[in-house]
């Protein structure tokens, strides 16, 4: 007989934690929650063999991530599916090498793969015939401190996720059938609450245990629609491999992946969690018995998951803190700007600050870059503001910004302010001076053009209806079909 999980409680209580190799959230790096592998030497790259594991700070790399992807948004450098919204392995390619230590896995895409669904559900970006570009919200974003866009970010998230985690459960067959799947907002909502009750404020927890507390909470981001629905979903074979059987169906292979996909692939990315991890091959035998479960190495890519810990930027995402204290990122001083106009890089300057650089400025050697008027015309050309680049700079300045830098600043907002854009309009052209004088002075047209010279007439297009209406009223009309 098929039992449903237990329901999802709408106000749930602070969880029973169970903790794993609990430390101070303010050490860099934990004693790992397992003794068969010491974590390696390089502690922050992409893992690449079986064997190896990783213990990965979050905090400060998603930081500099956000920027990292967002620049990479002005640049047109961002392409998803006009249809699903997943972006190409292309894309995936060039998000990744541009995050700070890499991605999580060095051949499995994880942050790579979320960072453009995350600005979409962050409405920070559009789907423009499958590019992705800045909305308002978006440019906006990049002069927000990072960690109040990543908080926004996943609030946004929570309810405007682009796809269904579970999809990326590729190993479960049948998602795709009718009424197969459960809604996916209020499973997101669930694995939410999960990191905001079920998580130690200061110290690891490993995944089994939190899998653990969110069943005792109640709190059980339930994938399939019913109990017929477990049927329609199988390993290897729709028949034999069925999840529907007694026993084929726990809560560590469907829940329990949902909520692994959503750690691993969201929380972690945006720095809300720091995460200790393996290969995932072999790594959870939870599916083995079931038919078909033998011949998969691992179930999902993040079955390698091992624990995770709240970080600070975590609490305050989560609506934990209401303040977040910004830990210190050692990038104040790393940039000397000369009188001259050249930007020197005095260490590794990180993604994130190439690519501003870059959008601001000329890059003229391995660490230099020139600035110029026509540099910065050129970046409030694509929709750039100075502003922002200065308080960039004053951030990462060394000494400050020169008199020079400052001047040049100064001078290009002054003359960008000369200009100001009306918009597209149709331009019409009179008979005779007397035709437009009369037009332009009429009681109703007068506020729907503007004369140009004496025979002419600049109509802008969203009053182009209105002022052919006029025109019939006087006894006039305008060739051509209304554009």
């Amino acid at each position: 007989m098929l039992v449903d999980p237990p329901a999802v409680c709408c106000a749930v209580p602070r969880c029973p934690v169970v903790t794993l190799g609990t430390v101070s959230s303010t050490s860099s790096l934990a004693e790992p929650s397992t003794n068969r592998r010491p974590p390696s030497i390089d502690d922050t790259g992409p893992l690449t063999t079986p064997g190896e594991h990783r213990i990965r700070p979050t905090e400060l790399e998603a930081q500099s991530n956000v920027r990292a992807v967002l620049e990479l948004c002005v640049a047109g450098r961002l392409r998803c599916s006009e249809k699903t919204g997943r972006p190409g392995s292309s894309t995936v390619g060039t998000v990744a090498s541009h995050l700070a230590n890499g991605d999580f896995y060095s051949a499995e895409p994880i942050a790579a793969f979320a960072w453009p669904l995350l600005l979409q559900a962050g409405g920070l970006a559009k789907n423009n015939a499958g590019r992705l570009e800045l909305t308002a919200k978006g440019r906006a974003a990049l002069s927000k401190p990072a960690a109040d866009v990543i908080r926004g970010l996943w609030q946004r998230w929570l309810t405007h996720g682009v796809i269904d985690e579970f999809s990326r459960i590729e190993e479960i067959k049948g998602q795709r059938s009718r009424n197969a799947l459960s809604a996916v907002r209020p499973r997101r909502g669930t694995v939410g609450r999960a990191l905001a009750d079920c998580l130690p404020m200061d110290g690891w927890i490993g995944i089994d245990a939190l899998f653990a507390s969110m069943r005792r909470a109640g709190l059980n981001p339930s994938v399939h629609r019913s109990e017929m629905a477990l049927w329609k979903l199988y390993l290897g074979d729709a028949q034999y491999g069925s999840l529907g059987y007694d026993g084929c169906h726990r809560w560590e292979l469907l829940e329990g992946r949902y909520t692994l996909a959503v750690l691993f692939e969201y929380a972690a990315p945006l720095g809300l969690i720091d995460v200790e991890y393996v290969h995932p091959s072999g790594e959870r035998d939870d599916f083995r018995d079931n038919w078909g479960g033998d011949w998969i190495g691992a179930l999902s890519r993040y079955d390698g998951l091992q624990a995770i810990r709240l970080t600070a930027l975590g609490r305050y995402a989560l609506g934990l803190r209401d303040e977040y204290q910004p830990t210190a990122t050692g990038e104040g001083g790393t940039l000397k700007v000369l009188s001259n106009l050249d930007i020197v890089a005095t260490g590794t300057p990180t993604k994130a600050d190439e690519l501003q650089l870059s959008a601001f400025a000329e890059r003229t050697a391995d660490r230099v870059w020139a600035v110029s008027a026509k540099s910065l015309l050129s970046a409030m050309d694509a929709g750039r503001d100075p502003a922002e680049f200065a308080t960039f700079l004053d951030g990462r300045a060394d000494t400050g910004l020169p008199g020079t830098m400052q001047t040049l600043f100064h001078d290009v907002a002054h003359r960008a302010g000369r200009l100001t854009d009306l918009g597209h309009a149709r331009v019409i052209e009179c008979a005779d001076p007397t035709v437009a004088a009369h037009l332009a002075n009429d009681r109703t047209l007068r506020g729907l053009c503007r004369p140009l010279g004496e025979r002419h007439l600049a109509v802008p297009l969203e009053a182009e209806p209105r002022f052919r209406t006029g025109l019939r009223r006087l006894g006039y009309v305008m060739p051509g079909s209304l554009a």
